[in-house]
């Protein structure tokens, strides 16, 4: 598959346009679907890891869930490459600041406005939740909070990679800006340097070289972003030169179950996983590219990955509002766990369901449907999609 992928690469008309995107209208992009199931298995990973702190299995399940969830968080990782690889490969040329920076309000804020209130409503009806002072709770709102480790984890703890995000897309204009301007040897150095500026970061945290854990600081996160967004310009560019999709889900898992055994979690956990992170995101964009298999753009994994950012911010309060009913830590035997595990990953399914059909796809209509362009785009070729991934 390997070579396969690259000889297509190596072509200079590739499919549809994608070595030349960045002069192309936005709707001649071809569809990426394996990206949107992909973003699924993140979601599921923070959950199982969720699940492990919140103590739902005792004994030898427990050790098992422990094994396979601990490293979980790194699909918070996950999403920061993904995040700055969609940014890039939906970028709109000539597009306006405002506009952009617009269109990511419209993504991200409904559904974290409404978590944000059901998270705050739980402060002060549930028993044994920290209730937030004003000014936590303004910047939580504002998406600020991480910038300021004691309130990190403030109201809806999850909400903390978005304070990120939020980060990123400040940061974006000027980032796809520098990357149109580079060819891809320059891309490739920018490359290199994220990723050395991520293990220096890694070092410091594991070696306390601040008072404070940078794991949820957004500036020490955006090496991540950074270097998704290369690969996304790589692939634009036909010069992508990285494995198949199995070889690079291959890495990915075997840095994935390297983390407990390399480190303590934390910031110094991305050491672990971002090689095959890196690789794995661009494999599977071009696997759909050039029609190459992938589990990951099958139907029902696809409409997963539609729900995986409702489910990410709505799981944590499910499972906090579970303790009123099981207590904290049961450590119940294996099937009990099976059972109640599964009715709180059913819950938030379901509601993760009822945020995207009732508040995100809606919102998002609402707060876009005046700044549609006047002119239409060129028509997308039968049977394509705009990139489903682009919504990210």
């Amino acid at each position: 598959m390997t070579t396969a992928t690259t000889r297509a690469l190596r072509t200079p008309a590739a499919p549809t346009g994608a070595a030349t995107a960045g002069s192309s209208p936005p709707g001649a992009l071809p569809s990426l679907p394996s990206l949107t199931g992909l973003r699924w298995m993140a979601a599921l990973l923070v959950f199982g890891l969720h699940v492990t702190n919140f103590g739902y299995f005792g004994g030898e399940a427990g050790r098992l869930v422990s094994w396979a969830f601990a490293p979980g968080a790194t699909g918070v990782s996950f999403f920061f490459v993904l995040s700055g690889f969609v940014l890039t490969w939906s970028a709109r040329p000539r597009d306006r600041v405002l506009a952009f920076w617009w269109r990511r309000v419209a993504r991200i804020y409904p559904v974290h406005l409404v978590t944000l209130a059901v998270a705050f409503v739980m402060a002060y009806t549930l028993t044994q939740q920290a209730q937030p002072t004003p000014k936590q709770a303004l910047a939580n709102a504002l998406l600020l909070h991480s910038w300021w480790h004691p309130w990190w984890q403030t109201l809806n703890p999850v909400s903390w990679s978005l304070a990120c995000e939020a980060f990123f897309y400040a940061s974006f204009p000027l980032l796809i800006l520098l990357l149109r301007r580079l060819g891809a040897r320059g891309c490739t150095a920018l490359g290199a340097l994220a990723v050395v500026a991520l293990l220096v970061l890694a070092r410091a945290d594991a070696h306390h070289w601040w008072s404070q854990s940078i794991y949820s600081f957004p500036a020490a996160r955006l090496p991540e972003f950074v270097l998704g967004a290369v690969t996304a310009r790589l692939v634009l560019l036909g010069r992508w030169r990285g494995p198949g999709l199995e070889a690079s889900l291959a890495l990915a898992v075997i840095g994935y179950f390297l983390v407990p055994q390399a480190t303590h979690g934390g910031y110094p956990a991305t050491v672990c996983t971002i090689t095959g992170f890196a690789l794995l995101i661009p494999a599977a964009a071009v696997a759909d590219l050039h029609g190459l298999p992938s589990l990951w753009r099958r139907r029902p994994v696809v409409r997963l990955g539609e729900l995986s950012f409702a489910f990410y911010m709505i799981h944590l309060l499910v499972l906090r509002a579970s303790t009123s009913l099981l207590g904290t830590k049961p450590h119940f035997g294996a099937l009990p766990g099976v059972a109640v595990t599964t009715a709180v990953f059913c819950v938030s399914l379901g509601l993760s369901w009822v945020l995207y059909e009732a508040v995100e796809r809606p919102a998002r209509r609402l707060l876009l449907r005046r700044r549609r362009p006047v002119v239409p785009p060129e028509p997308v070729p039968a049977g394509r999609e705009v990139a489903a991934a682009a919504r990210d």
